[in-house]
């Protein structure tokens, strides 16, 4: 009979363990991530004294920019592209559409106004947030603006 003897590691040893293997590095994930979308050779990164990231990319027709403002849990990456500068014509109408497409059709994005640009944004915590979920905010921000501008633009774009 064959016996085999285990070995007892701490609590601590353990939770070492399961950090070292599960942590993501974030700033590697989102490079990655634009690498595969940018356009050009477009990319352009920029690092804040506090720690934090905002990188630059072109797809399609838009200018996507993605922030990490740090690389705790508690941190955020907020991915957002400007789709239409405001004043806008007819107003109401583009505010009803806008909320319609973020009831049917922006999944994890939204539609939003930031210094008088109509954007597609989206912000998470990265508390428990996988590489799969980095790619999706990215490439859903950018599709979703890379497919309404140039419509925004022409149906309620200022002459």
């Amino acid at each position: 009979m064959t016996n085999y003897q285990e070995t007892v590691t701490s609590n601590e040893s353990v939770n070492e363990l399961i950090a070292e293997t599960t942590s993501i590095n974030h700033v590697e994930v989102i490079e990655n991530v634009i690498d595969s979308l940018e356009q050009d050779d477009s990319a352009m990164v920029s690092h804040t004294p506090e720690g934090g990231y905002l990188w630059k990319f072109k797809y399609g027709s838009v200018q996507v920019f993605v922030q990490l403002n740090g690389i705790t849990d508690e941190d955020t990456i907020t991915v957002w592209s400007a789709v239409l500068n405001l004043p806008a014509q007819n107003e109401p109408k583009l505010m009803r559409y806008l909320l319609e497409l973020n009831c049917s059709s922006t999944f994890e994005a939204r539609f939003g106004i930031i210094e008088n640009r109509v954007v597609v944004i989206s912000t998470r915590t990265l508390a428990e947030l996988s590489p799969g979920e980095v790619s999706r905010l990215i490439t859903i921000v950018a599709t979703i603006a890379d497919n309404n501008d140039e419509a925004l633009q022409s149906e309620f774009g200022a002459t």
